[in-house]
């Protein structure tokens, strides 16, 4: 277990849900529009402007990949004034570009911090994820339980039927096979285009969300932004690298992956105090997108730290010149 860290993020997080909300209002003007990479320029722009602003000495350790493959915000890049703690970065400024060029709900821009060393440098790959909200006992489900046999659990945990269970799941053709697991239990499945911290975020949130559990393969990044939220939020979240190719494996091995089928927990990914800001791009069941007013853009941000559990949702109504 790491050492725990204050790195002065009581002031640090409204400067952080500065950062997501530069990126979410930079992003809003490619809603609907149709064009994904215009969309994700604008939000890494936006992000990254606002990032530099920060007392802090930053290195971006989840981002928009390799320095060669990422003009901005790529892994190992500086970030902020360098006058401040030193911290990792985890973030996505466009988390769901599709749903935005498509206007689809629940796009993000997110972000998370911590002190130095404390995230997982998770590499650009698959992660095997499953995920359930706060209140149930440690390890309730586990990742090498099929399936079925974890929805079976919960539903135990919850002291209701598996036809009372629903589970989130990114529709892909690898999740054939999950799908019908699921299905065979009688639990319910809300499918997701794209957008998979959100679907682990909503985890968090069941009775608002209705979503109980989220389970499949996604981005390893996108899994340790989703720990960070969990971390504040409560709940818990486990996670194995899934490679496919040798290129994969040897972006773990720079990465310093050194055991490859190992299984990380919530706060494996996550080993010290975070917080963590998401705005909303377009709407969603988590938060409203950017609203359009004449003269003004309105943005809403979810705001929290691990340290003292506390959430908070924000309004910013920014003038536009």
């Amino acid at each position: 277990m790491a050492e725990k860290v204050d790195f002065n993020d009581r002031m640090l997080s409204l400067g952080l849900a500065r950062v997501s909300e530069a990126a979410a209002l930079a992003a809003a003007r490619h809603i609907g529009r149709g064009d994904e990479k215009a969309a994700d320029q604008a939000a890494v722009d936006g992000m990254r402007r606002q990032l530099n602003l920060l007392d802090i000495d930053g290195v971006v350790v989840i981002g928009e990949g390799e320095r060669d493959e990422a003009p901005m915000l790529y892994i190992g890049e500086r970030v902020g004034t360098g006058r401040g703690p030193a911290v990792d970065i985890a973030l996505d400024p466009l988390e769901g570009t599709t749903l935005t060029a498509k206007d689809m709900p629940n796009a993000l821009a997110v972000i998370a911090m911590a002190p130095r060393g404390t995230l997982l440098h998770a590499p650009d790959v698959y992660m095997d994820k499953l995920a359930v909200g706060p209140g149930y006992p440690p390890d309730v489900v586990g990742l090498d339980m099929p399936a079925d046999a974890r929805v079976h659990a919960l539903a135990r945990a919850k002291g209701c039927g598996p036809e009372d269970i629903t589970v989130c799941i990114l529709e892909r053709p690898r999740h054939q096979e999950l799908i019908a697991a699921v299905r065979s239990t009688g639990a319910a499945i809300r499918l997701i285009t794209d957008g998979d911290v959100a679907g682990v975020i909503h985890c968090a949130e069941a009775e608002k969300t209705g979503i109980d559990m989220y389970m499949g393969q996604g981005g390893a990044p996108e899994g340790v932004l989703a720990a960070a939220a969990l971390k504040c939020m409560g709940g818990q979240i486990w996670g194995r690298l899934v490679f496919r190719t040798d290129e994969e494996r040897a972006r773990a091995d720079r990465a310093g992956i050194a055991d490859r089928d190992r299984i990380y927990s919530r706060d494996e990914m996550v080993m010290a105090d975070v917080i963590f800001a998401a705005t909303g791009v377009t709407d969603g069941s988590i938060l409203a997108g950017i609203k359009r007013e004449v003269g003004y853009l309105t943005a809403e941000t979810i705001l929290m730290r691990s340290k003292t559990g506390s959430v908070r949702r924000m309004i910013y109504r920014n003038p536009v010149k």
